[in-house]
C-alpha cells in the first residue's frame, strides 16, 4: 500500500466487531474487502495505490486511486504471470509488456481484467449547470486542507507565491492551531520555496510568507544546477515530456533539501489549474462547453503530468507530499458549478480561477494580499526564473544538431520531438528505458500552454508558437513567448499583477 486514508478513524467507527491490529491508516482497507469484496473503493477517502492478496482463494486485487495521486504500473510476465509496481523501472526486466494503471480503476486476479470505480458527474463531460456559491466552495477547500493535517511527523506547505500554493498556506497557518499537526511543528508553520536568483516565485513567496508568519526556507538553484540533475531526474520520474521535466527538476532539487531538515510531508497546489480552467490557453475558450470539457480532459490527464512530477519528484527523498485541490469531495464541488462562472471576462474583471479567488476575498479577515490573490498565473518551471527555461534550450542545442533533428521522425516514429529540447531529453530516456512499453507510457502530441491538442484549435496562432510554457500563449501572459522577440528580452520582467 501507497498513499494515505483520511476517513481511516470514521470507517474503523463502522466496524465495531472487527479487531484492528494496528493504528495505521491503511489496515481499514483489509477489513473493508472482508465486509464488502471488491465494492468498497468508493468509501475510501484518500489517495492510495495498494495490492491485496486473498490467500483464502489465492486471488488478488489491486487499486489506484480516483485522479492518480500515486504511482502504480501493471505489467504481464511470458510465464502468464501479473505484476504491479509504483515504478515502471520495478517492471522492465521482467515483464514482455507493461502500462500505466489507470486511474480510479481496479484489477481482479478473478476476471483478470480492469475496470473503473470511480464515477463521478463530471466524468461524462456533461456540463454541469449549479449556481456559483463562494462559500460553498471556500469551505469544501478547507476542509479539503484540515484533513489532509492528520499527520504525526514534521511538515509544511510548499509556498511558490502564487494563487494556489498561497491558498493552501493560508488555509493551512489558519486552522494549524488545535490539531495534532500543531503539536509535531509546536504551532510554527514552515513554507518552502524554490527559484533562480531574483525570480518571480521567490519575491512572491517572502511576501505571502511575512503575511502569514511562516518559517521561510527560500532554496536558490543555477541553471547548471539543474542541468546536471537531467539525467537524474528522468530516471526517477518516468518520462521525457518536455514540460514534465521542466517543472520536475527545480521540484527535485527543493524536495532533497527540504528533507535533509527533517522534514517529511509537505502540502501542495496542484490541480487546482485543471479543475478551474487556470492555464492561460484558456483565456481563448470559445465557450462555456468547450472550457468545461477541457477541464474534464485536464484532470483525467492529471497521472501523466503533475501528480506523476510531483509525487516522483518528492517520494525520490523520502518526502510524502499531499494536495486538497484533488481531493475527490472538492472537486466534486467545483466540477459541479456552471461554468460559465469559470470563464475569463477580463470587461468584468474576472481572469483566470476567478471562481476561486472570488472565494478566498474576505474583506474582515483576509487570506492573502489582494495582489496575490489576483497575481497571474505563473506555471511552476516559468515561475522559478524565466532564464530557466531558456538555459534548458540552450543546452540541449549543444547537443542536438540540426542534422539530428532531419533524422528525429525515423529515429524516434513514435511522439517524434519537434524540438531540440524534447529530442535531447528523448535520448536520455530511451538510454535508461529502451523498451518499448515505456515509450507508449508517455502522452504526446502538441501543447500550448499546457494545452491538450483539441484546444490548440482555439486560436489559429497558437499552431505556429507551440511550447508547454506559460510564455506560448500570446497575448495572454504579460511576457508571452513571442517567436520573433528573444527570449532574453523578457527573462526579468515581474509578472505579478498589480
Amino acid at each position: 500500500m501507497n498513499g494515505e486514508i483520511y476517513n481511516h478513524e470514521e470507517l474503523r467507527g463502522q466496524f465495531p466487531n472487527h479487531v484492528f491490529k494496528t493504528g495505521s491508516d491503511c489496515e481499514v482497507i483489509t477489513h473493508l474487502y472482508e465486509e464488502f469484496e471488491e465494492d468498497f473503493l468508493d468509501m475510501l477517502d484518500g489517495v492510495f495505490s495498494f495490492v491485496l492478496l486473498d490467500t483464502r482463494h489465492n486471488t488478488f486485487i489491486a487499486a489506484r486511486d480516483a485522479i492518480g495521486v500515486t504511482p502504480l504500473y501493471i505489467g504481464w510476465g511470458l510465464d502468464g504471470s501479473v505484476w504491479m509496481s509504483s515504478e515502471m523501472k520495478g517492471l522492465n526486466d521482467d515483464c514482455e509488456n507493461f502500462k500505466v494503471f489507470p486511474p480510479g480503476h481496479l484489477y481482479s486476479s478473478k476476471t483478470r481484467s480492469l475496470k473503473r470505480w470511480y464515477n463521478p458527474p463530471w466524468y461524462s463531460e456533461t456540463v454541469p449547470s449549479a449556481p456559483y456559491d463562494p462559500l460553498v466552495l471556500r469551505k469544501a477547500f478547507e476542509k479539503a486542507v484540515i484533513k489532509r493535517l492528520m499527520t504525526d511527523v514534521p511538515f509544511g506547505v510548499l509556498l511558490s507565491g502564487g494563487l494556489d500554493s498561497s491558498l493552501v498556506a493560508a488555509v493551512t497557518a489558519r486552522h494549524l492551531g488545535g490539531t495534532k499537526a500543531a503539536d509535531i511543528c509546536e504551532n510554527q508553520l514552515h513554507s518552502f520555496c524554490i527559484g533562480l536568483e531574483d525570480s518571480p516565485d521567490l519575491r512572491a513567496a517572502k511576501e505571502v510568507a511575512n503575511y502569514l508568519g511562516t518559517i521561510h526556507h527560500e532554496f536558490h538553484f543555477t541553471v547548471q544546477d539543474g542541468i546536471d540533475a537531467i539525467e537524474d531526474v528522468i530516471y526517477h520520474i518516468e518520462t521525457y515530456d518536455v514540460t514534465t521535466i521542466r517543472a520536475s527538476i527545480p521540484m527535485f532539487l527543493m524536495s532533497r533539501k527540504i528533507r535533509s531538515l527533517g522534514v517529511k510531508m509537505v502540502i501542495s497546489g496542484e490541480g487546482s489549474d485543471e479543475i478551474f480552467g487556470g492555464y492561460l490557453y484558456f483565456h481563448k475558450a470559445p465557450n462555456k462547453e468547450e472550457f468545461h470539457q477541457e477541464t474534464c480532459r485536464k484532470i483525467k490527464a492529471l497521472h501523466l503530468y503533475d501528480c506523476l512530477r510531483a509525487n516522483k519528484a518528492t517520494s525520490t527523498w523520502g518526502l510524502e507530499l499531499r494536495v486538497p485541490f484533488l481531493d475527490k469531495e472538492f472537486i466534486d464541488v467545483s466540477m459541479s458549478i456552471d461554468p460559465k462562472w469559470k470563464m475569463i471576462n477580463p470587461d468584468l474583471d474576472q481572469i483566470e480561477k476567478w471562481v476561486l479567488r472570488k472565494a478566498f476575498e474576505d474583506e474582515e479577515n483576509p487570506y492573502l494580499p489582494k495582489h496575490i490573490l489576483y497575481r497571474q498565473k505563473e506555471q511552476f518551471s516559468d515561475g522559478v526564473g524565466y532564464s530557466w527555461i531558456d538555459g534548458l534550450k540552450t543546452h540541449a542545442a549543444e547537443n542536438v544538431t540540426d542534422k539530428m533533428m532531419l533524422n528525429a521522425v525515423n529515429i524516434y516514429p513514435h511522439n517524434t520531438p519537434s524540438t531540440k529540447e524534447a529530442y535531447y531529453y528523448r535520448t536520455i530516456f530511451e538510454r535508461l528505458f529502451p523498451q518499448v512499453s515505456a515509450i507508449l507510457t508517455v502522452p504526446g502530441g502538441p501543447s500550448v500552454a499546457c494545452s491538450t491538442v483539441k484546444a490548440i484549435e482555439w486560436d489559429s496562432q497558437w499552431s505556429k508558437n507551440l511550447d508547454p510554457s506559460g510564455r506560448a500563449a500570446l497575448g495572454v501572459h504579460i511576457s508571452a513567448l513571442n517567436p520573433h522577440i528573444p527570449a532574453s528580452l523578457t527573462a526579468n520582467v515581474d509578472v505579478r499583477a498589480s
